[in-house]
Formats: C-alpha cells, sequence, structure tokens
C-alpha cells in the first residue's frame, strides 16, 4: 500500500484529494496544526500528523514513509501584504521540498493559473488560441501578491527537480469550486440568497473559467503517479463548459431559488458602473472588483486556458459535470449554514 502526506488537507483541494487517495486504497497522513479540530473535519482512516508546513522539522517527520507528498497548503486572500503570502506559500513550499526529498518522496505542488498573471492569460485567445503550459510567463504587477508567491513557489518545486533534488510536478487550477469551498461558492451564494442582482456581461454566454475540486484532485493524483509528469506543470483549468448564466442557474438549483439576472452593457462595465461594482464587492467579498480589467475579463470573456497537455499526458478525464457539481456545492453551503444557525 502506498503512504501519501497531504498538506492543507481540511483545505478545498486537499479534502478532495484526501476523499480519493482513500477510495483509491492509499494510506493518507494530514500535516495539521489542530490534531482535535482536524479529526472532526476529515474522514476516519487518516492519520492526523501534528506540525506546520513553516515547521520544518514536523513536516519532515510527517513526511518520512511516505511515497508522496500532496503539497496544497497555501495562503490565498490574507491580509499584511507581500510578506504574508511569501512566508506560507514560498517558505512553506521550501519546506515541503526539503521534506520530500528527505522521504525520497515524489512532491505534488499545487499552483495556480495565477502564474499567467490577470491580462496575459487572454492573449492568445485574441489570436485564435489558449493560454497553455509553453505561454511565456510575463513580468507580474508589484501588487499581485498572490501570484507572485504562485509563481515563485511553483519556481522552486520544478527548479528542485532538474537538480534531481526531488521528483516534482506541479497543476494548475483556476477558480476552483466544490463542496468544502470556503471562498468562491460562498460569495455567490450570499449573492444569490440576498436577492442581489447577478451582472450578466455579453448576455452571460461566456464559458466561466471554474473547475470542479474533485477533478482537480483526480488530475493532482494522475501527476503524482505519472512518469512522464516529473519536472512538468498542468493545467487543470478546463473541465467542462459552463456559460456564466447557466452557472448562476445551477448555483439556484442547489439553493432553491432563481436568480435574478442583470444584462450589463460591457461599455458601460468597463466606463465604471457604480451598481456592477457593488454587485462585485457581494460576488467575490472584494477579491475582485467587477470594474477592473481582469475582473470584467472573468465574467465577460471565455475561459481562456487549455488543458490539452494534462488530458493528453496524464490522461485526465474529469468526471463531475458542471450539472452535478455546482448544484451539490451550494446545497453543501447551505447545509452548513442551516447548522450553525442550529446551534
Amino acid at each position: 500500500m502506498s503512504t501519501a502526506l497531504v498538506t492543507g488537507a481540511t483545505g478545498l483541494v486537499g479534502s478532495h484529494i484526501v476523499h480519493r487517495l482513500l477510495a483509491d486504497g492509499w494510506s493518507v497522513r494530514a500535516l495539521v496544526r489542530n490534531p482535535a479540530g482536524a479529526g472532526r473535519a476529515l474522514p476516519p482512516g487518516v492519520e492526523l500528523r501534528a506540525g506546520d508546513v513553516l515547521d520544518a522539522a514536523s513536516f519532515g517527520d510527517a513526511a518520512r514513509g511516505a511515497h508522496a507528498v500532496f503539497h496544497t497548503a497555501a495562503s490565498i486572500i490574507v491580509p499584511g501584504g507581500w510578506e504574508a503570502y511569501r512566508v506560507t506559500n514560498i517558505e512553506g513550499t521550501r519546506n515541503a521540498i526539503a521534506a520530500a526529498s528527505g522521504a525520497g518522496a515524489r512532491l505534488l505542488h499545487l499552483s495556480s493559473v495565477a502564474v499567467y498573471g490577470a491580462s496575459t492569460r487572454y492573449e492568445a485567445a485574441k489570436r485564435g488560441g489558449r493560454t497553455d503550459e509553453d505561454t511565456p510567463l510575463v513580468p507580474l504587477p508589484e501588487r499581485a501578491f498572490y501570484a507572485r508567491s504562485k509563481r515563485d513557489s511553483e519556481a522552486l518545486v520544478l527548479d528542485a527537480h532538474a537538480r534531481g533534488e526531488v521528483w516534482a510536478t506541479a497543476v494548475r487550477p483556476d477558480v476552483i469550486y466544490g463542496p468544502r469551498d470556503r471562498q468562491f461558492v460562498p460569495r455567490m451564494a450570499k449573492l444569490l440568497r440576498l436577492r442581489l442582482p447577478v451582472p450578466l456581461l455579453r448576455g452571460g454566454r461566456s464559458t466561466f473559467a471554474v473547475v470542479h475540486a474533485a477533478n482537480v484532485a483526480d488530475g493532482a493524483i494522475l501527476a503524482a503517479t505519472t512518469d512522464a509528469a516529473g519536472g512538468r506543470a498542468y493545467n487543470l483549468a478546463n473541465d467542462h463548459d459552463v456559460t456564466v448564466r447557466r452557472f448562476f442557474e445551477l448555483a439556484g438549483e442547489g439553493l432553491g431559488l432563481r436568480p435574478f439576472f442583470v444584462p450589463v452593457p460591457l461599455s458601460l462595465a468597463r466606463g465604471g458602473l457604480r451598481a456592477a461594482k457593488a454587485a462585485s464587492r457581494a460576488l467575490t467579498g472584494g477579491r475582485f472588483n467587477l470594474l477592473s480589467n481582469s475582473a470584467i475579463d472573468f465574467i465577460a470573456e471565455d475561459n481562456p486556458f487549455s488543458s490539452d497537455r494534462a488530458k493528453r499526458e496524464l490522461g485526465w478525464s474529469p468526471a463531475v459535470r458542471p450539472e452535478t457539481g455546482v448544484p451539490e456545492a451550494f446545497r453543501w453551503w447551505a447545509m452548513q449554514e442551516k447548522q450553525k444557525g442550529a446551534t
């Protein structure tokens, strides 16, 4: 039986990796700061190892004897500027490399399409193509803290593989949704529950740049267990096409309500429509500003990414479709809210 260590095991992708590994017959360990709390969140059969990704000693101890380390722990939205992202995302990854190397284990690093930057990802589409792993990585803005930290941490991993320090690979999802999502789904659900308008640019016909967490977990495990994936990065950003409008309709199914759509001309959105800005804050909790070019592109433009390399080299064949995955994710959120209200 193979043994895996998962960081970020109670998070969105990490928890789906744990469930998939257990279903596949792996022995699973989780590096957790609070074993009591994590024990309530994780399924039976997971071995809890107390520690922290910033504590190299505890990380190394937890990895000893593992065949693979799935490093999904990261800071996504945190106060404190660059240093807050750098410490967790870069230094934590540095410790993941050391832990996997010391254990003789393979390392799967959860990266992000953020490495491409907010605007460059759409350049290929203007030429009739898609942003893939061969797309050059241009300099990022100084204040793009998350994107910079993910690019730098991914580079650490792939450089360590190139030097022969560790066998490593990386996967790059776009916006992830699914049960146990604490970011995207809650923002969307609150928007819908409050009956706030869902702005539709270009009629909501663009394909959303989203991917289900279970499909990301499948791709991550395939990457970690495929010899040819060593030293490679893979986009996991196109599981099944779903338009912006259809996504919200399916979300409404999960919540038992009908979304309130408001068509917004693209020219007005780019010009600074105040109503769109207010809806953006409710929609994303401040993560995206709907009136910024990148956020407008997220809603108005088709998913710019290609995941063909993962499908071709890893055999990635995403099983969870939006028709089932989106309502399930929003039903899960509604159930959590109901349980909170009952306590």
